[in-house]
């Protein structure tokens, strides 16, 4: 139990992180207060490009990625067009959350996202950074339905999927973690940590192979 309860606070930090942490974030260890790692800054507005084609093409590059250090600035490419948007009200919104996160104020936060999501309900970074806090607060519930928010708009946020996962094993469902963690992974085979969580649970749910 101890060990489940220290990834999941690791993929919980994870989450939050986004571009600074990254998928090494993963299989880090959660620092101690003033050591953790900042939070990045939400982007500048959004420039005039096809999100949607650039998504598809960097979905491709991070399955096929012959290592994981390419792989590694695939996924920051990902991580930096979720984390843009068009709004300026909402980048500085972003910013200001970020802060409060830093600064442990996470009821401020949680507010502030609160108010980019009336703004922009179509910024998914807005919806997985709120469902990480929740969690954080132990809120499951709000929690798995601001990732049912961000997965409806984004069916390939390996983040959000990932964090499903988490929250559906700490509650003790584990064939929906299994099944979380698989489409996580499908979508970025070079996830860490995570292919361990499917192994365990593979033995568990579905029993070792004869």
């Amino acid at each position: 139990m101890a060990v489940r309860f220290q990834f999941a606070r690791t993929l919980c930090l994870a989450l939050v992180l986004g571009t600074a942490g990254l998928a090494p974030a993963w299989a880090q260890q959660v620092e101690p207060p003033g050591k953790q790692k900042k939070l990045p800054e939400a982007p500048a507005k959004l420039p005039k490009v096809d999100r949607t084609k650039n998504l598809d093409f960097l979905f491709g590059a991070l399955k096929a990625a012959p290592d994981e250090v390419s792989a590694k600035h695939v996924e920051a490419r990902i991580w930096a067009i979720w984390l843009q948007t068009p709004s300026d009200t909402a980048a500085l919104l972003m910013t200001r959350a970020k802060t409060a996160v830093d600064a442990k104020k996470i009821d401020v936060a949680i507010k502030l996202l609160d108010s980019i999501i009336k703004l922009r309900p179509d910024y998914i970074e807005a919806w997985n950074r709120r469902a990480t806090l929740y969690y954080m607060q132990n809120d499951y519930g709000r929690s798995l339905a601001d990732i049912q928010q961000v997965l409806v708009r984004e069916p390939r946020h390996f983040g959000a999927l990932a964090g499903l996962g988490m929250i559906m094993q700490e509650v003790g469902d584990e064939k929906r973690a299994l099944d979380a963690y698989r489409k996580a992974l499908a979508v970025n085979p070079h996830l860490e940590k995570i292919p361990d969580q499917v192994k365990a649970l593979t033995e568990k749910v579905e029993g070792r192979d004869i």
